[in-house]
């Protein structure tokens, strides 16, 4: 197949890029470069020499993350949790304290646990929810790759996962989640169990997304902004999901996205450096409207300290 030039009314794509689609479709690697044009992604992923550094700005973004979904309206009492692994000790890592809502969090609040769920570091005076420890502990230990996961009671999230069912390929979005997604079908009920929580870390193999039936998602990623950003977006996926569905019931008929066009889509947005690119629009909001969560990088400013 010849190249083309595709044209919009904004800009073109350039014919270097090579085909790899049936509509010759192509890029050389995946990263944030392919959305930012002209100049570098205005959120890049950080380097850190000091690793004491990283885990400051980890937890920073951590609680970051928890307004975000806060504002979004994710709460549901105590239940829900996002954790991170800790860089100076992988062997552990933070998990928010029980009862704190999800729009007052901290970096300062969270807990830091190891593998066998003794509180060590950070709010050590603050319970920590079970479920959340027997859920995440398990993936931690299968999942060395996964620094970060999400997991909240939210609203869409909980009513498609009652249908045991992996969402669709609707439309652009829904594309991340393309052979990046896994259904745990075998809900054992509230996962305070070590073997729950193991079973549900097993569903995982594999994949950044599970739909728990009967429960809700859970998404995992290499920093806490890409599995919170696959969080978000899953739980909009969902409300799409069951708009769509309700909408066939009435007559109306879906159009899949093509495995071929849902594969390029996957690998356009669906990479650490795109996924952290797309959560920064959202933490960037929380800090702008209230950055009290950002609790080293405020007593360096007060202290004047680098």
């Amino acid at each position: 197949m010849s190249e083309t030039i595709i044209t919009t009314s904004a800009q073109k794509v350039p014919e270097s890029v090579s085909p790899a689609t049936a509509r010759g479709y192509k890029m050389d690697k995946q990263g944030a470069q392919n959305i930012s044009m002209g100049n570098p992604t205005p959120y890049p992923i950080p380097t850190f020499d000091d690793p004491y550094r990283k885990r400051e700005w980890m937890l920073e973004h951590m609680a970051g993350a928890f307004r975000v979904f806060g504002r979004r309206g994710f709460g549901e009492g105590s239940a829900g949790h996002i954790t991170v692994r800790d860089p100076v000790n992988p062997s552990t890592f933070w998990i928010n304290p029980l009862g704190t809502h999800f729009s007052l969090m901290k970096a300062s609040d969270m807990v830091q646990v190891d593998l066998d769920g003794n509180i060590i570091g950070g709010n050590t005076s603050a319970p920590i929810n079970a479920a959340g420890f027997a859920i995440h502990s398990a993936l931690y230990k299968r999942r060395p790759e996964v620094n970060a996961a999400c997991h909240t009671h939210s609203v869409y999230g909980k009513a498609y996962s009652a249908f045991g069912k992996p969402l669709e390929m609707l439309n652009q979005d829904s594309c991340v989640f393309y052979k990046n997604q896994a259904v745990y079908n075998d809900f054992g009920g509230v996962a305070v169990e070590k073997k729950e929580g193991e079973n549900v870390a097993k569903a995982a193999d594999g994949v950044q997304s599970v739909i728990l039936r009967n429960h809700g998602l859970m998404t995992a990623g290499t920093t806490v902004d890409e599995a919170a950003y696959l969080f978000t977006l899953m739980e909009r996926t969902c409300q799409c999901q069951l708009l769509a569905d309700a909408a066939e019931n009435e007559g109306k008929k879906k159009i899949i996205i093509g495995d071929e066009e849902a594969a390029y889509c996957h690998f356009i947005d669906c990479d650490p450096e795109s996924l952290f690119l797309e959560f920064g629009v959202g933490l960037n909001y929380e800090i702008a409207m209230d950055d009290s969560f950002m609790t080293f990088t405020n007593s360096r400013k007060f202290n004047r300290t680098p």
